[in-house]
């Protein structure tokens, strides 16, 4: 794709995902076909967490004194607070910052809910609209300043061993969805100068667009004690003593919804994953003068057969040319397209043609029509997902010197560099570079791509959204 930027700013207009025209920089309206990508992809999600988490939804305005009793947490967030100040004409005595993310908020809760060590484990959710004041240039669904997908979960556990646990559950949970939805990501530890404030440590999901640039699509973050201490958090254990808790977080947002866009998408277009797409099916009867009533009749009985097994399908029987319909399928990704026209009815015949690959079959009226879209909606479900693999892994390339991990970048790469782990070295070759440090990939020997001492990893290094 020539212009990735030009191309994703475009699709979201023409396939009618967002309205950008909003009078407030940053802040963008869902219209009908974006909200319902947006909607499947939360029902596939709080599936997930509904199994042994219970959705809440806490208040919007947090009171300036609870944010400010985590130091750490908040001067993560202060450039980025929106404040009320009044009440109508009245100025308040406490501003109430609008949440840019709701530890402050639920955290005050948890003091008041938790007492003994019966009434841990906690595991909830909530999906809500968050606020930040973004300071770089906004983007849609990638760097907004109003976030509208806010998938938060909170969790709070008797032990660090549990909480740890907890963690690599919330990973297993975004595994699952981000396969679901076909995007190829990378887990990785974040580096301790880019970890979430007030965490032990964060674990992040990145997946890479287009044009080069990696985006985080999902975080995990393990927040020991420090927000329990904070918040006056205590817990009587069995034997009768009050211990602090520990406790996890771990989120996503609209950027995943971009990522489906822009990791999928080609030049005609939306690909839309089966399990999000507003149409999974869409028939096109082919009509001419003679033979039209028995062609709309028998698109309208493939219909019902699909709708009553479960599958979002349309007719498309508008006044107008099928290579119009054929050109708003691709352009919306709907999954597959059926064709029936008189000639396919005297051959006892339909066609499907799938968005992805274009790929165009022809089955017998007689065969299952709804075991034929299943399969090959499962197929479309798992070929996205080896494609953007296979992409992903071809682009992390292995770089040795410090003079062309900025090329290697450039040219639309992840650099994976050997890394001493020290914080001084790492920043040293983000400043150096003007590229970001991801985190840590896995364990090396051998010498640091900067310092030249014994390296404890290796790290991926990108420009980042």
């Amino acid at each position: 794709m020539e212009d990735f930027s030009k191309w994703f700013h475009n699709i979201l207009d023409e396939a009618k995902i967002i309205d950008s025209r909003y009078p407030i920089k940053g802040m963008n309206v869902w219209l009908a076909n974006g909200f319902k990508i947006r909607k499947y992809m939360l029902e596939a999600l709080r599936e997930l967490l509904d199994k042994d988490h219970d959705e809440t939804l806490f208040p919007l305005l947090v009171p300036e004194e609870e944010l400010a009793k985590e130091g750490i947490h908040v001067k993560g967030f202060e450039e980025e607070v929106y404040w009320v100040t009044h009440g109508g004409k009245k100025k308040l005595n406490e501003k109430l910052a609008i949440r840019p993310t709701s530890e402050t908020a639920i955290y005050p809760m948890f003091s008041l809910w938790v007492r003994s060590h019966i009434d841990l484990p906690i595991k909830l959710y909530q999906v809500v609209n968050t606020f930040r004041y973004e300071t770089k240039h906004t983007r849609p669904l990638i760097r907004v300043r109003e976030i509208t997908t806010f998938k938060e979960a909170h969790t709070i556990h008797a032990t660090k061993e549990e909480a740890a646990k907890q963690v690599e559950d919330g990973i297993d949970i975004y595994k699952t969805i981000f396969n679901k939805l076909s995007i190829p990501f990378l887990i990785l530890k974040r580096p301790v100068w880019d970890k979430f404030p007030g965490a032990n440590y964060t674990m992040a999901f990145d997946t890479l667009f287009p044009d080069g640039k990696t985006l985080q699509i999902g975080t995990a973050h393990n927040l020991g004690s420090t927000f329990a201490k904070t918040f006056e958090i205590k817990f009587e254990n069995e034997n009768g003593e009050h211990e602090y808790p520990y406790q996890t977080c771990y989120g996503l947002s609209d950027r995943v919804i971009a990522a489906i866009i822009a990791i999928h998408g080609d030049e005609k277009g939306l690909v839309l994953p089966p399990i999000v797409a507003p149409k999974q099916v869409t028939i096109i009867p082919i009509i001419f003068k003679k033979g039209s009533e028995e062609v709309i009749s028998k698109a309208k009985e493939i219909e019902k057969n699909l709708k009553n097994n479960g599958f979002r399908v349309n007719i498309d029987d508008r006044d107008l040319r099928p290579g119009k319909k054929f050109y708003e399928s691709e352009l919306n990704g709907t999954p597959l397209r059926i064709e029936i026209g008189p000639r396919d009815l005297e051959n006892n015949q339909f066609i499907i043609t799938r968005r992805d690959n274009s790929e165009k079959s022809s089955f017998s009226l007689d065969e299952n029509i709804s075991s034929i879209v299943e399969r090959l909606l499962n197929d479309i479900t798992t070929s996205l997902k080896e494609k953007g693999e296979e992409n992903l892994k071809k682009r992390i390339v292995g770089v040795k010197s410090m003079d062309i991990i900025e090329k290697t970048v450039l040219d639309g790469n992840i650099a994976q560099i050997n890394w001493c782990g020290e914080e001084s070295c790492g920043k040293a070759i983000e400043e150096e570079t003007n590229l970001d440090i991801l985190g840590e990939y896995g364990k090396y020997s051998g010498d640091c791509i900067h310092c030249k001492k014994p390296a404890k990893y290796t790290a991926l290094i990108s420009k980042t959204y």
